[in-house]
């Protein structure tokens, strides 16, 4: 195309070599490998493929934020300028306001110290620095407003929104300053389906009303068939297939296109033939639990906001019985208070009302001595698994840690039990994987760290919070299938937190439905799908992507 927006021709990509990887001095493993792709003006590409397939190095590329001692061949140009050869004052105006990046984890663009607000008007003052205050509150609104963020909270900081809202808030301050091209790095990784229908809807409306290029990366192959004009499909740092979406989504010609497909219907179509066994034995009640938040922190703040105002009331009143061997989903909408809940279960963050009762002891009662005695049977899967990871620690030591931590096993014997659980979980030869750090990984590895670090202890309930949100339909087949195993093998009880309903009709026992900090709907998963009472869940499955719906 000579009148493309971005040309890329024979991109060759190596990172940065670690000592003792590589078979040979003189080899070159290559991240991506020979990769020619162009984007025109107003059209959106996705590019799929597996964790670690190479997406995000592409994605990085395009705006030369791949570290230092980086090999990179070939020519990324833009609107005809070279983009490899750009100087560092550059390189300052053209991140941003020529091609802007959605980050997949949205706490690599957020500062935890600034609010939102100093984010956005930080951006537009470095940016657009003749806009007046009023302009630039203005234009900051607007995008917030685009992304469902309540002017309200915009005085907040990060660690006061979900992992959802975060991402929302990410890509606000990419919208901020108006690129020609956006590259998002699953953009909507950890939005419910209804978030991520609009903010998917607001992109491609402003790429073609704009003519901006659209570069989507994700995992989700429905996601991306609905939303964009042709698809690439990567597989080991290759691109093996490109056409138009409608054409892989029917006609895949190669044979991983077809396994991504066919493990993405496995989990869209295929229900469970036999439910977990169940016994009605309650292993965790919830009585009228509440998590409560105030706006205003201050003693002026409190005195000048009114009640409805300056509370967020997260956890509402929660109300439910969760039963041993059973897999309980919770389903809703980024910010909704699913991730809060499964923190004031764990007592993480300590109610502001009601009890946590399991196996017939209040959790609100203990001590924090007391409470860390049960953590080893009460374990969470995070969102993101480097809430779980410490990043100067090599990951074979932090999947043994909890084992060392509660005296389970000498450090031999937790070095043996975490290399097993390696295999387990997919990661082979665990030799190859037990001395990396977490930045060696990619995001689905990580996840897998974490899923096998939950599982260390053997515990009795596991609280996954989106546990396969950011793997590729093939691995999250795999991994769902792998926690099912271990759940029967070990009498595992999973509280399921997700916003994908496919995942979690695949998974899931019983649904509850969770709006504003409320649980407006609960019952057996198949029920829920096929007779929804609630219009809010109605709502849900109306805008879930469906393979079958695209075909």
């Amino acid at each position: 195309m000579n009148d493309a927006l971005l040309s890329i021709e024979s991109l060759n990509i190596a990172y940065p070599r670690h000592s003792g990887r590589g078979s040979s001095d003189n080899e070159i493993n290559w991240a991506v490998d020979n990769l020619s792709l162009s984007i025109g003006p107003g059209e959106c590409v996705g590019l799929v493929g597996e964790s670690g397939c190479g997406k995000s190095t592409i994605g990085r590329a395009l705006l030369r934020l791949l570290p230092p001692q980086s090999v990179v061949e070939g020519r990324v140009d833009f609107a005809g300028q070279s983009v490899l050869d750009l100087s560092p004052q550059e390189l300052r105006h053209f991140r941003g306001e020529r091609i802007g990046l959605v980050f997949q984890d949205p706490m690599t663009r957020l500062n935890p110290l600034m609010t939102i607000k100093d984010h956005c008007l930080e951006t537009l003052k470095v940016h657009k620095p003749n806009l007046s205050s009023q302009e630039a509150k203005e234009q900051v609104l607007a995008a917030l407003a685009a992304v469902n963020i309540p002017q309200e909270r915009w005085e907040q900081y990060p660690h006061e929104f979900s992992g959802g809202m975060r991402q929302r808030v990410a890509i606000a301050l990419t919208l901020l300053l108006e690129p020609k091209m956006i590259v998002a790095d699953e953009p909507t990784t950890s939005l419910d389906v209804t978030v991520s229908a609009q903010i998917l809807q607001e992109l491609t409306r402003l790429c073609r009303e704009r003519q901006m290029g659209l570069l989507l990366i994700s995992h989700d192959l429905a996601m991306v068939s609905e939303y964009c004009d042709r698809v690439a499909v990567m597989y080991q740092g290759k691109m093996v297939e490109l056409g138009p979406a409608n054409d892989i989504l029917t006609h895949p010609q190669h044979p991983y296109t077809k396994s991504l497909l066919q493990a993405a219907l496995h989990v869209q179509t295929d229900v469970s033939a036999e439910p977990s066994t169940v016994n009605k034995a309650v292993l965790i009640k919830l009585e009228e639990l509440q998590q409560h938040y105030e706006l205003g922190s201050s003693f002026i703040a409190k005195l000048f906001s009114k009640e409805s105002d300056s509370v967020i009331r997260a956890v509402d009143d929660i109300s439910l019985e969760l039963y041993a061997g059973e897999t309980l989903g919770l389903v809703g909408e980024s910010g909704c208070g699913k991730s809060t809940l499964s923190r004031t279960i764990l007592q993480l963050i300590k109610p502001t009302g009601g009890r946590v009762i399991f196996n017939d002891v209040d959790l609100t009662q203990l001590s924090p001595k007391v409470m860390r005695s049960y953590r080893r049977e009460l374990q969470m899967i995070f969102q993101d698994p480097r809430a779980c990871l410490n990043p100067m620690m090599k990951v074979g030591q932090s999947i043994a840690e909890p084992l060392l931590i509660h005296q389970l096993a000498t450090p031999k014997e937790a070095e043996a039990q975490a290399k097993k659980l390696f295999e387990r979980v997919g990661l082979t030869p665990a030799s190859d994987y037990y001395d990396r750090f977490p930045s060696d990984l990619s995001g689905g590895q990580l996840q897998r760290i974490a899923i096998a670090r939950a599982l260390i202890t053997h515990p009795k309930l596991i609280i996954c919070d989106e546990p396969v949100s950011m793997l590729d339909a093939s691995i999250q087949a795999q991994v769902l299938d792998l926690m099912q195993d271990l759940k029967d093998e070990f009498n595992l009880t999973y509280l399921f937190i997700t916003h994908d309903l496919w995942v979690a009709r695949f998974f899931c026992d019983r649904i509850a439905v969770m709006n504003k900090g409320k649980i407006v709907e609960m019952g057996l998963t198949e029920e829920i799908f096929r007779n929804p009472q609630h219009p809010y869940t109605q709502t849900l499955l109306k805008a879930a992507p469906l393979l079958t719906r695209l075909q």
